[in-house]
């Protein structure tokens, strides 16, 4: 049974992560649909708002309380996230609100506030409207799925993408119906699951990566298919590890490695992007969001190597 202080920091360490993933979802989606389905982009812009609104609450509510490993880690914002707000606000007229980002780079680190049963009652409140929220998510990504498999509906996000941010959705789901149930979640008894879960999504993200680079980009386009690779195997390597077929230690060990090494790719690409130094169909704030899922995940790495 978690203790109050662990239910509130947790809860809110984990929106801070995922609930800017969500809303940059919700904008990813936004923007791809063709005016002929302007009610869907409509739909997916309430999302986003929504979110918005919801990571606002979680800022607010924040400093003092979380972890200083995760507002350190990069996960929370990065170095590119202002500049990458405004410049996919700029190109495609959507106002996203970067003082949000802002107020996150403002965050101190916990044991600075006390934890109330009143901040207890908010948390639990912002928790259940997650839920609601997430849930809905994930049935308007499904829906866009099925429309675009069948031919329905055209959109510039590719299936597999459709496919993965539901995938990342459902675990947030799952982490927050959690906490809401003051389940003890003891991530290192999970970590071979994480490993599964992140290096499918570090190859998927090095895929897209990979598909949305011009066709001239030869050097970038062939390390981000050589990450593809690596992190297939790795993903391979964490599902066999779970059958005691695969050592544990090596698998993080090499996890790591990798993860280091995308992160800093991914760094390097989002700054080429905001500089206008490469060319792709990339929105400098896609580079920006596999950035900080890069770091989500080192960090989680670096507790199961302990």
């Amino acid at each position: 049974m978690l203790s109050n202080l662990d239910f509130v920091r947790q809860s809110l360490e984990l929106h801070l992560f995922f609930a800017r993933i969500m809303k940059e979802h919700s904008f990813f989606l936004e923007v791809g649909f063709t005016p002929k389905d302007a009610s869907f982009t409509q739909r997916a812009d309430e999302f986003r708002r929504e979110f918005d609104k919801l990571l606002a609450e979680v800022v607010s509510l924040s400093n003092g309380v979380v972890g200083t490993g995760v507002l350190q880690s990069g996960e929370v914002v990065t170095q590119y996230t202002l500049n990458a707000e405004r410049a996919s606000s700029y190109f495609t007229g959507v106002q996203i609100p970067t003082e949000i980002t802002l107020a996150e780079t403002r965050l101190m680190g916990g044991g600075m506030v006390a934890v109330t049963p009143m901040l207890v009652q908010r948390v639990a409140m912002i928790n259940q409207k997650a839920i609601f929220l997430i849930s809905g998510l994930i049935q308007f990504k499904a829906t866009i799925l099925s429309n675009v498999l069948s031919c329905r509906m055209f959109t510039v996000n590719y299936p597999l993408l459709m496919d993965h941010i539901m995938r990342e959705a459902r675990l947030y789901l799952r982490t927050v119906q959690r906490l809401q149930n003051r389940e003890n979640v003891i991530i290192e008894k999970e970590a071979l699951e994480q490993e599964a879960f992140w290096n499918r999504i570090m190859a998927e993200h090095s895929k897209f990566i990979r598909g949305l680079l011009d066709p001239t980009e030869n050097e970038l386009i062939n390390t981000a298919d050589n990450f593809g690779k690596e992190f297939d195997q790795l993903t391979a390597e964490a599902i066999a590890a779970m059958d005691n077929t695969a050592s544990f230690e090596k698998v993080t060990a090499d996890s790591l490695k990798a993860t280091a090494e995308i992160r800093d790719f991914k760094a390097q690409g989002t700054q080429g992007l905001l500089n206008c130094k490469i060319k792709s169909i990339i929105i400098p704030l896609l580079g920006d969001h596999t950035l900080r899922e890069a770091n989500h995940y080192l960090r989680l790495l670096k507790i199961f190597e302990r």
